[in-house]
């Protein structure tokens, strides 16, 4: 919107009222901000140089141009149909507009405007922040054309990379409609229990295989502004629902002070100095950090699966089980009497559910890990009603929502998901050969895949043996390797824990076996006579990004934070990664014959000795762990589909291996100009001795070593460099604090 008052700075600089930059100035100011915020809703910075500003008075017409207009003013169904009804004289025929409201009526606010309009228009909710969360939900209305609801679906999926579910227009659609709920009736049984906010984050997180975030966390990151607004919505839209979906007193006084969450600096939780304080609802006072503990949760941590988590949790005869009874029992019985209200099926709103609020169940699957039919007994003993189509469902025997299969319960019988040949079923593929650290599959036309399957999605020895074992097998027998995973993240590393073992052991032999091993790993994958392609997401860190580095191609997710990080706990990389990172700055300085090896050698250094870690793989291509041109899923349920169809076009296009080259090296040059830098850091403070210690080592194997300027060297060498420095600094009792630190706490300790 326009301004209607000058600041100071616009005064001193001579600016009026209609001036552009001042009639764009809140535009232009968020615009800036977008590079600021933390987590970065862009990608890459640069990003921000796409983004052209304006405002609402003078710029309208710049829409007659647009493909999709996305409207997003504020949640006031007047203001909307306003500035919906000036679109509608300006738009292109063809045009699709949609609103990207939160649960307003979307057949609502096109009321009145022209037939074109109404036909290309629909709800676009994406969940905030979109860029990090997938879900969309789109919203047609009785008269929007279906050919536009199946091209957008097809594009927020590819293009996008969002997860689309299909929601009817009622208040809030599928997941703020199940969310606000489960967060009301989540308050209301603290109360009720007397438990604390820190008890109830530790029981609604992690616990129940939820976002750590939990309850309270995630409302101070929504804001409690933004969600007393979604409620007030719903409840004037569904007044029966009121006295479930009231805002308890203190949670109203945190909103009345201005302590609406993390923006304001304080609501559920505080932070005061480097202490997390957690807010007493029953007096007001912030207080230390509180977590649950008792016998069944012991117990259920130590359960194997899912379902015998949550019946140990539930079936506990203590506060926290009888707590998680009634939020999740409650929360079954809204969802099944609304679920047809809401959505076709009960798919779309698990779906909604996982990827809106990071839940890994949606409701009807948590139901299923519970047991439908003993819970729906335990509901009636408690006197509650479930809904008619649930007793209907047992009844007729079936006592599952979700069958071995996938099928899933619709009251005409099971119907089978719908499958979309981008998402690849890992558990499908055939199996050619395993351990117990990875599995080797046939994705089939020629392309075999390589799995992750160690603990914590760490390289261990068991999987260099795959590595090795699927080379040799993909070179005799397949056209091509995809190179992947299925849990949390593509790869964190080298297992620190036997490394660390070994160490304090004394046991160097092994060690040095096993760097040793993942060396001919990684020298295996860049000489493969096949084209090997890798498909990272979330953390490809260390020995994740050191398997990426010599790939013939990598096919990453957007959200890809790759990086060397071995400094962190007093190494250096040791499977190849200080060669690889200097070999792709040598190349993009010219090659050998021209480049300048000292800023070569600089470049590579501060990658590795500050640990730089891409926040998005648009950024790993900025700082040189992914190639210009190397592909980018947005989508990363497509990835593996993506990284597939990589691999197979390099084959059909006639892959060749890389030739093996002389690498020329700074020598003693570069070693004293690095160590110079570093030895300035040590004098000023700024880095310890043991710091110091790495930073020789590192610049040792950056710069050759001991040899004049120039001097040619093959990879080997460099190997043999990694592997003596990382064996030596192993053994530091410094290096060694570092490890065990980390791996009890997850953060680095500077020693």
């Amino acid at each position: 919107i326009v301004p209607e008052a000058l600041t100071e700075g616009e005064i001193a600089s001579g600016y009026t009222l209609s001036d552009k930059v001042v009639r764009n100035r809140l535009a232009t100011d968020a615009a800036y901000k977008l590079t600021k915020q933390k987590p970065a809703p862009l990608t890459a910075r640069k990003n921000r140089s796409l983004i052209e500003v304006g405002n609402l008075a003078d710029d309208l017409h710049l829409l007659a141009d647009c493909d999709w207009i996305i409207e997003a003013v504020v949640e006031n169904i007047d203001v909307k149909r306003a500035v919906l009804a000036k679109v509608d004289q300006i738009r292109k025929p063809n045009c699709v507009v949609s609103s990207n409201t939160s649960g307003i009526s979307v057949h609502a606010m096109v009321e009145g405007c022209s037939v074109g309009l109404r036909t290309h228009f629909l709800g676009t909710h994406f969940f905030n922040p979109p860029r990090y969360l997938r879900l969309v939900e789109l919203i047609p209305t009785d008269e929007t054309d279906d050919q536009i609801v199946g091209a957008m679906k097809q594009f927020v999926e590819a293009v996008l990379g969002k997860g689309v579910v299909l929601a009817k227009d009622t208040p809030n659609f599928i997941a703020n409609r199940i969310g606000t709920y489960g967060m009301m009736l989540t308050l209301q049984e603290m109360q009720r229990w007397g438990l604390t906010v820190g008890e109830v984050d530790s029981l609604t997180g992690t616990l129940i295989d939820r976002p750590k975030s939990a309850t309270f966390r995630t409302l101070d990151v929504v804001g409690l502004d933004t969600f007393s607004f979604v409620l007030a919505n719903l409840t004037k839209s569904l007044p029966e629902e009121v006295a479930a979906l009231t805002v308890p007193t203190f949670m109203q006084t945190l909103i009345d002070e201005g302590h609406i969450g993390s923006k304001s600096g304080a609501g559920f939780y505080k932070k005061v100095g480097k202490d997390i304080l957690e807010l007493d609802w029953k007096t007001g006072v912030y207080t230390s950090k509180t977590s649950h503990r008792s016998t069944a949760v012991t117990l259920a941590k130590q359960k194997g699966s899912y379902a015998d988590k949550l019946q140990t949790l539930v079936e506990a005869d203590d506060p926290a089980g009888h707590f998680l009874w009634a939020i999740l029992s409650g929360l079954f019985r809204y969802t099944a009497e609304c679920a047809s209200e809401i959505a076709d099926d009960i798919v779309s709103i698990d779906a909604a559910m996982k990827w809106g609020f990071g839940w890994e169940y949606g409701v009807f699957e948590t139901w299923d890990a519970i047991g439908l039919e003993k819970s729906v007994a335990r509901m009636e003993l408690d006197g509650y009603e479930v809904a008619p189509w649930i007793k209907e469902m047992l009844a007729s025997g079936q006592h599952r929502f979700y069958q071995d299969n996938g099928d899933y319960f619709t009251p005409k019988g099971y119907l089978p998901k719908a499958v979309n040949v981008k998402e690849i079923d890992i558990k499908a593929l055939p199996a050619i050969k395993e351990n117990s650290g990875g599995r080797l599959l046939d994705m089939g036309d020629g392309i075999a895949f390589l799995e992750f399957c160690s603990p914590n999605d760490a390289i261990g020895i068991d999987f260099m043996d795959m590595i090795l074992a699927a080379i040799d097998e993909v070179e005799n027998n397949y056209d091509g390797l995809v190179i992947g995973n299925t849990s949390k993240n593509f790869c964190v590393g080298a297992n620190l824990t036997l490394m660390l073992m070994a160490a304090q052991e004394d046991d160097l032999y092994e060690i040095n076996r096993m760097v040793k091993k993942f060396q001919q790993a990684t020298t295996r994958v860049r000489y493969c006579s096949k084209p090997v392609v890798t498909a990272p997401y979330q953390m490809a860190l260390g020995g994740g990004a050191e398997l990426c580095l010599p790939a013939a191609y990598c096919q990453a997710s957007s959200e890809t934070y790759i990086g060397l990080v071995e400094v962190g706990v007093g190494l250096i990389p040791a499977g190849g990664g200080c060669k690889e990172v200097y070999v792709r700055n040598l190349q993009s300085y010219g090659g050998g014959a021209v480049a300048d090896l000292q800023k070569v050698a600089q470049k590579t250094f501060e990658t590795i000795a500050l640990a730089k870690v891409s926040t998005s793989a648009a950024e790993a291509v900025e700082t040189g762990f992914l190639r210009v041109g190397e592909g980018i899923s947005m989508n990363t349920a497509h990835l593996l589909y993506d990284a597939k169809e990589a691999a197979r076009h390099l084959a059909t296009k006639g892959y060749r291996a890389p030739v093996k080259e002389k690498i020329p090296v700074s020598g003693e040059v570069g070693y004293a100009a690095l160590t110079m830098g570093a030895q300035v850091m040590l004098t000023a403070g700024h880095i310890s001795a043991h710091d110091f210690l790495i930073a020789k080592k590192l610049a040792w194997v950056i710069s050759g070593g001991n040899l004049p300027y120039g001097t040619e060297v093959d990879e080997q060498y460099l190997l043999d460099l990694e592997r003596e420095a990382f064996n030596a600094l192993i053994m530091e009792p410094k290096t060694q604090a570092r490890m065990q630190h980390m791996l009890m706490t997850k953060k680095p300790l500077r020693n």
